[in-house]
């Protein structure tokens, strides 16, 4: 067993992360953890922070390995956000814990998931911390890619690249860890591209299947603009209903627990001086469904992107697997109704789309203009 077990497919990443766990001349105290959503930057991170505190550079099973990896270890601090932005206040904290001398690790480990999500005034706060840290503090930042964080940040961090896993590798992960049928789980992690958290999903929970299922079923229903608005429609409804069931519990127990703090009882008329906090709260909570709703719709998008992929390697007879195996009819189907021009225009539209979404255009609009430019032409 060890800490490296669960970052699948990344093989060169872990042997320089090891390497710098195990000889002092390779260690920085500054990394840029790179990689497409669904590589394991995450799991990568908090394994390499395990590797930094224990004694036999990431065994797995003592006690400050099993209490990094539960995200409970005194020195290791992770900042992970599903809003739209990291906020100034938090890197300010995390500025201001990075000083402090470890109390029971080798090292105080600062782990920034979705480093791509502070604003350019907020990394800077980073700067000098990162630039000139303390003698036992190692960032370790996460990004999708280089280009999404800073100049002045990434110059001063050593940057470890991750690839995309091989299916097989996510498949192999999925039926050790999950016991899930081997052909299921190889399934699912082609259809999930190698993303390893949505592979999980989708071997274990037949909902995700059904409803990316129907996302794939856009494709086939639009025939013209009327259905498109209505496809666009459901797709932004079915968004914002994952995502309230996604943030809904979440949301509940936030505020029981805000309120029991300021001493407020259950049922009990919320005084005029602490509405603020709540408010507050709520706001944040808002920016948070926001954030998973338009994240649900990118990756209804990238399922359908991967579909029309599949479509033109038919038109085109590429000797290469399909991603949608278990909608191989579906494919065909739509390789005989169309041209591999179509198909071009079609995955041009859905990657507008994303844009669109990236640039906080209205979802809905986003997705109307989309489906309407999925439909047969001529």
């Amino acid at each position: 067993m060890s800490v490296w077990d669960e970052v699948v497919g990344q093989e060169s990443a872990v042997a320089t992360l090891l390497a710098s766990v195990t000889r002092a001349e390779a260690m920085t105290h500054a990394w840029l953890v790179t990689g497409p959503p669904g590589s394991g930057r995450s799991v990568a991170a908090r394994a390499f922070a395990a590797a930094l505190q224990c004694e036999q550079g990431g065994c797995g099973h003592c006690h400050s390995c099993t209490t990094t990896l539960a995200g409970t270890h005194p020195d290791v601090t992770l900042l992970a956000t599903d809003k739209v932005v990291i906020t100034m206040d938090e890197v300010r904290e995390l500025v201001s814990g990075a000083v402090r001398t470890p109390t029971l690790g080798r090292w105080r480990v600062i782990i920034v998931e979705d480093a791509d999500r502070m604003a350019e005034r907020t990394t800077n706060l980073l700067l000098k911390s990162i630039e000139e840290p303390p003698p036992h503090t190692v960032w370790v930042l996460c990004a999708p890619s280089v280009q999404d964080v800073l100049p002045t940040i990434r110059s001063r961090c050593r940057t470890v690249v991750l690839r995309v896993p091989p299916a097989q590798d996510v498949a192999d992960l999925i039926v050790r860890r999950d016991g899930v049928d081997p052909e299921l789980a190889l399934t699912a992690a082609r259809a999930a591209q190698s993303h390893v958290g949505m592979a999980r999903r989708l071997a274990r929970d037949a909902g995700a299947r059904q409803r990316r299922a129907a996302v794939l079923g856009v494709a086939r229903r639009i025939r013209g603009v009327g259905d498109a608005v209505l496809a666009a429609g459901e797709l932004v409804e079915v968004a914002k209903q994952e995502a309230a069931a996604a943030t809904e519990e979440r949301d509940a127990k936030e505020k029981a627990e805000l309120l029991r703090a300021l001493g407020v009882a259950d049922g009990e008329t919320l005084p005029p001086k602490l509405r603020s906090q709540v408010k507050q709260l709520e706001e944040g909570q808002k920016r948070r469904a926001t954030r998973r709703q338009r994240d649900v719709l990118d990756r209804a998008m990238l399922d359908l992107l991967s579909l029309y992929r599949d479509v033109l390697v038919v038109q085109l007879g590429a000797g290469v697997d399909l991603v949608n195996t278990e909608h191989e009819g579906m494919v065909r189907s739509l390789a005989t109704d169309s041209t591999p021009e179509q198909t071009i225009r079609r995955m041009d539209a859905v990657a507008l789309a994303r844009q669109r979404l990236d640039g906080n255009v209205a979802p809905l609009l986003a997705c109307e203009a989309m489906a309407v430019a999925l439909r047969p032409q001529g």
